[in-house]
């Protein structure tokens, strides 16, 4: 019998067993969180058919949405902030009313009043434009604070109270104001009362060289108002599924070394030298409770630090003063937020 005839192994071979493939690796388990992160991805492909760009603006008011919150919009006109707050509510089914804020307007043309009804001797409420779902409060600033005033309930309690009687806004009440940075003639600022019923302040830029040639190539033949359903903007979720998103939410993990992280970044704003005054506690809720939404956009069920950094100069910036030694610096309140977060140790 031959070598090649022989059964037994050659030298320095290794044993059948050993060439055996390696056991699959068991796939991971689904994310809870992955309807919400479906719920992003859609929003963010439908807006794209309208408004080129500003996709970290989407993604505040996504988190705003789901955070029960409300924000501000600052940046010069132009900008697309209409056209992205009608496009962001068409997608989300929600009902969109508009105020053009002016100096004349009166708190009661932006809740209503009850007026009398000769013909049935009673009153009969006419609404105002805050009975909506996504209220877009355009130029808020150029009202009077009396005016602005009339929100304040509706952004903290989605109530209104008309003659003694209350009416409720619903959960998906959410006010989305704008602002021009850069005239200032004729406008009242914001009262720190109002300032701070906004989750996030979030600037609206400019776009890159890129962007605006494709905005240019997608809407510079365009004669008239861009019309939403013949850009093929349809909803992408209905008034359920942002319940539920909002479930969702509300179980993401939250561990202990992030509320004290998250503490601690609003308590140095009370203790920094260059603010005259810090964040409120109810800024720290807000941002826990906005870090959550971040993680499950992003598919996950519990908070990172990157969560709560991505959000904090939105949440935080606009809710401090600046001491008059820190205005004569230079300084300003979105650096010393950044200041904050730097010195203040990330857990791990």
């Amino acid at each position: 019998m031959g070598p090649e005839d022989t059964d037994a192994p050659l030298p320095g071979a290794l044993p059948d067993e050993a060439y055996a493939p390696p056991p699959a690796a068991a796939a991971p388990a689904p994310s809870p969180m992955n309807p919400v992160a479906s719920l992003h991805a859609n929003v963010h492909a439908m807006v794209r058919r309208v408004v080129v760009g500003q996709e970290a603006v989407v993604d505040h008011l996504l988190v705003a949405l789901l955070s029960s919150g409300h924000v501000l919009l600052e940046g010069v006109p132009g900008t697309a902030k209409t056209l992205l707050c009608n496009t962001f509510s068409r997608c989300l089914s929600l009902h969109f009313n508009r105020i053009q804020f002016t100096p004349d307007l009166m708190p009661g043309d932006v809740i209503g009043t009850n007026i009398f009804d000769f013909t049935s001797s009673s009153f009969t409420l006419t609404k105002g434009p805050i009975f909506t779902e996504f209220l877009l409060a355009d130029e808020i600033n150029r009202t009077p604070p009396k005016t602005q005033a009339a929100l304040l309930q509706a952004m903290q309690e989605r109530l209104v109270t008309i003659d003694g009687k209350t009416h409720d806004l619903g959960d998906n009440f959410m006010v989305v104001a704008t602002q021009n940075p850069v005239e200032q003639e004729g406008t009242y600022p914001l009262p720190e009362a109002q300032l701070d019923r906004f989750l996030f302040k979030v600037g609206v830029e400019y776009p890159t060289r890129a962007q605006e040639v494709e905005m240019v190539r997608m809407h510079g033949h365009r004669t008239r108002q861009v019309d939403l359903a013949e850009l093929g903007v349809e909803p992408v979720a209905t008034r359920d599924d942002l319940r539920a998103a909002r479930d969702l939410v509300s179980n993401v993990i939250l561990s202990d070394e992030m509320i004290d992280y998250i503490v601690d970044i609003v308590r140095g704003t009370r203790e920094h030298q260059g603010l005259l005054c810090g964040a409120s506690p109810r800024a720290a809720n807000m941002l826990a409770t906005a870090s959550r939404a971040r993680a499950a956009l992003d598919g996950r069920d519990f908070v990172i630090p990157d969560d709560v950094k991505h959000l904090v100069e939105a949440t935080l910036a606009h809710r401090v003063l600046l001491s008059p030694a820190a205005e004569i610096e230079g300084l300003t309140s979105a650096g010393i937020v950044a200041d904050i977060v730097g010195r203040t140790e990330a857990p791990r």
